[in-house]
């Protein structure tokens, strides 16, 4: 069975292909699994018959929204293709397969260019130096320009992008390409299936153009070889095999990124990017060494792609199935495992079994005895590893640095739709986190709210979909609430004299107590200034028991009172009478009563909010924080970036995401961070305490 067989390290190729939403990616995926018979199947994404698409939600949607593994066969060699969703709401699952990558295909569209997805991936790929590639598609739509595309991506990405394939024709005109490393047509005819081509002399209106750029594609690759610069430059031959290994290696410095080009959907320029991938894409041995860490120990060992070399495999996605329970996918970094092995989670320290070891074909999983060195792979049923954890043996164990996941900038509050949804959400949000990362929850008292938080509305919105599908389990969501303060402007005193007599004993307390405002986030101070024993140390920490319980609830809107002191300065006891509870009540009393005459007023949370953006739209940026109440702290240029710090009210911010990425074309993002408390402004704070009395009056009734 096609795949079922294994691989060495050696004829192993790990390809990540990126792009922005819409630009081609699951179709080339597809096209190139069904161009060398790894899969039987030419699916669609309009149809929903893609091979990297497949989840309910996916096809709803009709976007990727989650990292899908397959792969390709071509002569011998197997190409992993792990697909990746272009928005950015799911830009976890592009993070996480880029971190198990040791090449990638950035994919853009010839009549989109490069766009903001593109400029994010690009990014992506730059702290492991992954060697890149291009590869325009949708050659045969109208307006399709190669030389275009060609040149934002020298003008937004890399000035060392070069073209490696020149196409014959573009739009309607398109049949073909040159190689420039061969120097050779392939010629496409309408009805191919497999992107089978005829191989031809380049056609004589582009053979002045071809030889050209075939030159200067030579004349770059021997700038990063000092052997064969010289040659070169002796007017020696470079052959198209020494090329493509100088490529190889020129891929790997960051010096070199070639641009190829096709028609996916036609599977027309599919294999020529499989030859190119097999022959410039290294293998794991020869991509950049792992470094990991010995569990315990401040030792980083390196780790070679080699079956020799200790067990080490990352699971970088975790997956839930109805009828098969949770798969791990994961990424050997070094030596091999096979099937029924015993694995040592060094992340947690816990055995695990590998049972039904397989390798991934879309959603198919085609079971293996054993995977080599480099390889990707899937089990099912690990009992406590999940995503980022690393595998490794008990004798030799050691841990693979981990996936760096973006952290949630959206949040929504969310509550069971019905009773019988209550006892499903806490078990379903957790297995959705333990699918996506970048996916939190936690359960606010203070808010009596359950908050969500993700990487935008949709990724949110697709979260709820799938747990009502998966976990039937089915919510309401709102906006969350806000956790706000009170506080005192002045000192006040007052007294709380609870007195109450029944059959037997009665209760009496009474104290004199005295509010006094402190500095913001001061917290609460409790003095005892009684003199000679008018209510006895026994019974003043109930005063201030009191005081704190009542403090809690607020004064205004029923928000905890912070930043005051209060004193405990006069009273009186009963011998008989008084008790705990009593001075409880009365320290109670006093509080609500000095409340009243302290002039409170609410506090509410501001936060620091940092913005990246283009210099561009930098004066829409301001101008919608300055709309939001927020008061800018400063601005430093990098580059063509800008960074703007502003300080801006909590209330203000919900779904400041959205707006962000709609004011930059996605291409601004921002990270925020708790500053403090500051008093709300009259106007608004009338609002709030309208908002308060008004669910106040819901509740009751």
């Amino acid at each position: 069975m096609p795949g079922a067989k294994e691989y060495p390290s050696e004829q192993i190729r790990n390809v990540v292909v990126l792009g922005h939403g819409g630009s081609g990616k699951t179709t080339l995926v597809d096209a190139l699994a069904f161009a060398t018979g790894t899969t039987r199947r030419h699916g669609s994404v309009k149809d929903g018959t893609a091979l990297t698409m497949y989840t309910p939600e996916e096809i709803a949607h009709g976007i990727s929204i989650q990292c899908s593994a397959a792969h390709a066969d071509w002569n011998g060699i197997k190409v992993n293709l792990l697909d990746t969703p272009g928005y950015l709401d799911f830009t976890g699952d592009a993070i996480a397969a880029t971190r198990v990558a040791d090449g990638a295909v950035l994919v853009l569209g010839a009549t989109t260019g490069v766009e903001v997805g593109t400029e994010k991936v690009w990014e992506y790929c730059e702290p492991r130096g992954i060697p890149r590639l291009f590869f325009v598609s949708m050659m045969d739509k109208e307006h399709a320009d190669f030389d275009k595309a060609c040149e934002e991506i020298r003008r937004h990405l890399t000035e060392a992008a070069i073209p490696a394939e020149l196409p014959i024709g573009e739009g309607d005109d398109f049949r073909g390409i040159v190689n420039l490393f061969t120097g050779r047509a392939h010629l496409y005819r309408e009805g191919t299936i497999t992107g089978e081509y005829e191989e031809a002399d380049v056609p004589p209106e582009l053979a002045d153009r071809a030889q050209r750029m075939r030159t200067e594609l030579f004349e770059s690759i021997a700038t990063t070889n000092d052997d064969l610069l010289e040659r070169y430059l002796e007017g020696g031959e470079i052959t198209t095999a020494e090329a493509l290994k100088a490529m190889e290696m020129a891929m790997l410095a960051g010096q070199l990124f070639p641009v190829f080009c096709g028609a996916a959907e036609k599977t027309w320029g599919v294999r020529a990017l499989l030859e190119a991938l097999v022959e410039i894409v290294p293998a794991p041995a020869e991509a950049p060494h792992e470094l990991a860490q010995r569990p315990g120990l401040d030792q980083v060992v390196e780790l070679k792609g080699e079956d020799a070399a200790p067990v080490a495999a990352l699971i970088f996605k975790t997956a839930t199935e109805p009828h098969v329970g949770e798969l791990s996918y994961f990424r050997i970094f070094s030596g091999s495992l096979t099937n029924g092995q015993d694995v040592w989670n060094a992340t947690h320290d816990a055995t695990e079994k590998l049972s039904h070891l397989a390798v991934p074909q879309g959603r198919e999983r085609i079971e293996v005895t054993k995977l080599h060195a480099g390889d990707i792979g899937v089990v099912a049923k690990l009992k406590s590893s999940h995503t980022n954890d690393t595998l490794t043996t008990q004798d030799r164990p050691v841990v693979l640095q981990q996936i760096n996941f973006p952290p949630p900038d959206t949040a929504l509050a969310v509550r069971a739709a019905s009773r019988s949804d209550e006892d499903k959400i806490g078990a379903a949000l957790g297995k959705l986190h333990e699918e996506d990362p970048t996916f939190h929850y936690a359960y606010e008292p203070e808010l009596r709210q359950t908050i969500v938080r993700g990487l935008g509305e949709l990724h949110l919105d697709v979260q709820m979909e799938r747990m009502k599908r998966k976990y039937h389990a089915e919510v309401v969501t709102e906006e969350p609430r806000i956790p706000y303060r009170e506080t005192f402007r002045k000192t006040a005193e007052a007294q709380g004299k609870y007195k109450k007599q029944t059959g037997g004993h009665g209760q009496f307390g009474d104290c004199h107590v005295r509010i006094k405002p402190l500095p913001h986030g001061s917290g609460y101070v409790f003095t005892d200034s009684i003199t000679g024993g008018v209510i006895p140390n026994k019974f003043i920490p109930s005063v201030d028991k009191g005081i704190q319980e009542s403090a809690k609830k607020g004064v205004l809107a029923g928000y905890p009172v912070v930043d005051f002191e209060a004193e405990c300065y006069f009273g009186s006891y009963h011998t008989v009478d008084s008790s705990d509870i009593a001075f409880q009540i009365a320290g109670s009393m006093a509080f609500q009563k000095a409340a009243a005459s302290a002039g409170p007023v609410l506090l509410e949370p501001i936060v620091e909010v940092e913005v990246v953006t283009p210099e561009a739209y930098m004066g829409d940026v301001i101008g919608d924080l300055n709309h939001r109440r927020g008061k800018i702290l400063g601005m430093e240029q990098d580059g063509q970036k800008s960074h703007i710090k502003a300080l801006v009210p909590q209330s203000e911010l919900f779904k400041y995401a959205t707006t962000l990425r709609s004011l930059t074309q996605g291409r601004a993002f921002h990270s925020r961070k708790l500053h403090g408390y500051e008093e709300v402004p009259a106007n608004v704070q009338s609002k709030i305490i309208g908002a308060a009395k008004k669910d106040r009056e819901e509740i009751s009734a």
